[in-house]
């Protein structure tokens, strides 16, 4: 059997309206009479297309920004007057069981 050529991109217009349309990759490909894998890879070269047309600025994963001093000394402070409300809630905690 030979391999026939499909222009798909002649079917770029049905595909998009069908894929707005909320129709699975199978679903086109039978109604277009494709197969599953010509319209999947269709759309990842569609995408492709949209991303380079598109002036998005992709989202730049890197180090958070440093910490300064004065925010390391805050968080410390903060940490420690926890510590001591929660020491003196258990030592409370611990002497009203014992009235009890």
């Amino acid at each position: 059997m030979k391999r026939t050529y499909t222009h798909i991109r002649l079917l770029e217009n049905e595909i998009i309206e069908f894929r707005n349309a909320g129709k699975t990759r199978q679903e086109i490909a039978d109604t277009l009479g494709l197969t599953k894998l010509q319209v999947k890879w269709w759309i990842s070269r569609y995408n492709q297309r949209i991303m380079e047309d598109a002036t998005v600025v992709p989202k730049v994963r890197g180090r958070k920004p440093a910490v300064t001093l004065a925010e390391y000394k805050y968080e410390v402070k903060r940490l420690r007057m926890e510590n001591e409300l929660l020491r003196d809630f258990l030592w409370l905690a611990e002497r009203g069981c014992e009235q009890v």
